[in-house]
């Protein structure tokens, strides 16, 4: 009997609140291809909320076009600015709901880990991430992004891609009722 050649499609997402990469990867069998690679551009909206409505209407978008199986995004890196977390954390959320309303499992990377698995260093900058995904995937210079938001996105979901089939032990949800379980102190009553 003939097996079929598995295919799996990662969504990758770096969130952001002016601009937020995405990255697509189609996985068959062991083999990656780049199927979208790009950002949503919300520079030149004024109003916090309309920008986060914005990003929950493209990551619909994007999953409604590409139909992924799952999704890899970056965890937020923590800083000094307490309020520039607030609006990340808002971003990530949003995009989190985005793929729980279409029972997409997600799972989230830290910056380091990604970085590690792409390059194999953890303080690797974001152009050598990029131009190590360019080598791996084979992307012509064309279809860069000149934005490291979607190169970084992209780097989620091929991060994702090599964690297949291996023991992980990072936070992954089955849908809401999942996250709300796994992450009751983020639910305010």
């Amino acid at each position: 009997m003939i097996h079929p050649v598995k295919e799996k499609i990662i969504l990758g997402i770096d969130p952001g609140t002016n601009v937020m990469g995405y990255g697509v990867l189609r996985v068959t069998g062991t083999k990656p291809e780049v199927l979208a690679l790009g950002v949503i551009d919300m520079r030149k909206q004024g109003d916090t909320y309309l920008k986060l409505k914005h990003i929950y209407e493209r990551v619909q978008g994007i999953i409604s076009s590409y139909l992924p199986d799952e999704m890899a995004i970056e965890a937020p890196f923590f800083g000094k600015n307490v309020q520039s977390m607030l609006k990340l954390g808002r971003a990530q959320g949003v995009a989190i709901v985005a793929a729980l309303m279409r029972e997409i499992p997600i799972t989230e990377y830290a910056p380091l880990k990604i970085k590690m698995a792409i390059t194999g260093n953890g303080q690797a900058s974001k152009e050598q991430v990029a131009a190590m995904l360019q080598r791996m995937l084979k992307i012509p210079d064309s279809e860069m992004s000149p934005l490291m938001d979607a190169t970084d996105a992209l780097a989620a979901a091929y991060c994702h891609y090599l964690q297949m089939g291996r023991p992980v032990s990072v936070k992954k949800y089955n849908g809401w009722g999942d996250f709300v379980q796994k992450n009751p102190d983020k639910i305010s009553k």
